[in-house]
């Protein structure tokens, strides 16, 4: 997992990867996970099942606006932590892809499209329980509070220190009360 979220899926080599694995030898590696594809699969729902757990507990906030400057503090605090990867393996596994690795490019669009969709079904939810206005325009704004994690993990990738995406967080809820305003 962590050599495809540090590489990315087409710079990750056989032997990066059965080194990673403890010296697994190539017969063993397509014995076990029978692809380079499916070890993927396999490394990014690890990765989502595990490492990405704090989104679902900020996600699980009762309050709309609460769950979201959670989630980007998280991402924050998450996205720099020493010892993993910096950025988001979902966001950052996704650049420069070979033809024969659609499939990959594929599925990672269609988790990121599942990770804004669970987004604006928060902000849906927000609208039914009160916490934003009837009018406000989720797809709008889940779209960019999706970008602004996109943005978090490419900032953490590049060495940005944890206050700065603090920062950057706290910012971009800012932009909250101006779509509360905005709405009809």
């Amino acid at each position: 997992m962590e050599v495809f979220w540090a590489v990315g899926y087409d710079a990750a080599t056989l032997s990066q990867l059965k080194e990673a694995m403890g010296g697994l030898c190539s017969p063993s590696l397509y014995a076990a996970f029978g692809s380079k594809e499916q070890l993927f699969r396999e490394a990014l729902d690890l990765y989502q099942g595990s490492i990405c757990r704090w989104a679902s507990v900020a996600m699980a906030e009762d309050d709309t606006r609460d769950a979201f400057a959670g989630l980007l503090r998280q991402a924050a605090v998450q996205y720099s932590m020493p010892d993993q990867p910096r950025g988001c393996m979902l966001d950052l596994a996704t650049f420069n892809f070979a033809p024969a690795s659609a499939p990959i490019r594929d599925l990672l669009r269609e988790r990121r499209q599942w990770g804004e969709a669970a987004l604006r079904a928060k902000l849906d939810l927000g609208i039914a329980r009160g916490d934003l206005k009837v009018g406000t325009d989720t797809a709008a704004m889940s779209g960019f509070y999706r970008t602004v994690l996109v943005g978090l993990s490419t900032q953490a990738q590049d060495g940005a220190p944890r206050e700065r995406l603090l920062a950057i967080a706290e910012g971009a809820m800012f932009a909250w009360d101006g779509w509360v305003r905005a709405a009809a």
